[in-house]
């Protein structure tokens, strides 16, 4: 199995831009015509969405286009010459830009650019060819992505979230321990939190690719269900996150806590990276209990300060709110886990009957 992921080197992308290529490059050979800017159309065109790639289809199309022009305007001037290259890049990267055709500058530079060592004479039947060839990669590209492989992000999705809430356990108990023992933030531990996030950004990211393939292909209503209870534990988990950050910025002061309150600290702490780890986010009963005692605590320590008619929470009722509102969180990630099972077992029940 791990051989197999590690040496798999086709991917469902990389199988549609070798197809696209492949029907692009034949059409282009029925019709005589050479495949070089279509081909190059086609590479540049295939997305990691069905609905991204027609949508840039309609700006890549006349962003081609401009860029074929300047190459057939300049070269009837200037020839197969440096400057020639140079002014058709600069601007059709300045048209593309003005006209907000952006996703399509790539393209048309490639385009204009590989046009000129082959214009020789003909400028207005060269000029509508490369719009031809240009025009059967986009479609082809398109079409492929449609049709051939369409991606699903669910399981990668799902495998993404239950990673991250194993990475953000272990982060909570590296960082409740530096705080209890009294060290400065250390600098792997703000690397480890700022790259749980980049991976949050990313799995929202596969999130809306799945909504954007969703556009274009049915999907069953298990899968709809399915990946909406994904999404509501990743946005969980951005809360989680959250008060985490809060912790990972919490300053360094002394704290006055006894060894006792810290080994029940310390005992929450491991308890919530325990239903974090779980892969259905069980929670025991025993952590209730150990929730209870942070919640009374830290209404002592209110109630302490508030008689010293101090108007700020201290960094030990930082840290334990904190706490417990990472608990209550918890608590409705299990709801929604719950809930997840139970559908999942009504639909099945139905199916069957």
């Amino acid at each position: 199995m791990q051989f197999s992921k590690h040496f798999r080197l086709v991917g469902g992308r990389v199988a549609k831009t070798g197809i696209a290529v492949f029907l692009t490059a034949l059409i282009c050979e029925l019709f005589n015509w050479p495949a070089t800017f279509a081909v190059i159309t086609a590479i540049v065109t295939i997305e990691p969405t069905a609905t991204n790639s027609i949508k840039k289809a309609f700006i890549r199309f006349p962003a081609s286009a401009i860029g074929a022009l300047y190459a057939v305007v300049l070269s009837s001037f200037f020839g197969d010459r440096p400057i020639t290259y140079a002014f058709v890049a600069l601007l059709t990267i300045i048209t593309c830009h003005r006209l907000k055709l952006a996703p399509g500058i790539l393209v048309a530079t490639l385009t204009g650019i590989a046009m000129i060592p082959t214009i020789h004479d003909h400028y207005v039947a060269t000029f509508f060819i490369r719009l031809g060839t240009t025009t059967i990669g986009l479609i082809v590209s398109t079409v492929v992505n449609i049709w051939v492989l369409p991606p699903k992000y669910s399981d990668k999705i799902t495998a993404s979230i239950h990673n991250l809430y194993f990475k953000t356990g272990n982060l909570l108990e590296r960082r409740g321990s530096e705080l209890l023992k009294q060290h400065s933030l250390h600098r792997d531990t703000r690397l480890i939190f700022a790259d749980i996030l980049q991976e949050v950004e990313a799995t929202d990211t596969l999130c809306k690719y799945q909504k954007e393939e969703w556009k274009l292909h049915r999907s069953s209503r298990k899968e709809l269900r399915f990946f909406h209870y994904e999404y509501k534990k990743l946005n969980l988990l951005r809360q989680i996150l959250y008060h985490i950050g809060n912790l990972i910025y919490l300053p360094m002061n002394r704290y006055s806590y006894s060894q006792e309150e810290k080994e029940r600290i310390i005992s929450a702490i491991q308890s919530l990276k325990g239903i974090l780890h779980h892969p259905s986010f069980e929670i025991p009963e025993q952590h209730f209990v150990l929730m209870k005692d942070l919640l009374e605590e830290f209404w002592e320590d209110h109630e302490f300060l508030k008689g010293k008619q101090v108007k700020h929470f201290s960094c030990e009722s930082v840290l334990l709110y904190e706490l417990l509102s990472i608990h209550d969180l918890l608590e409705e990630l299990k709801g929604i886990q719950t809930l997840e099972i139970h559908h999942s077992s009504v639909l099945e029940k139905k199916l069957q009957t």
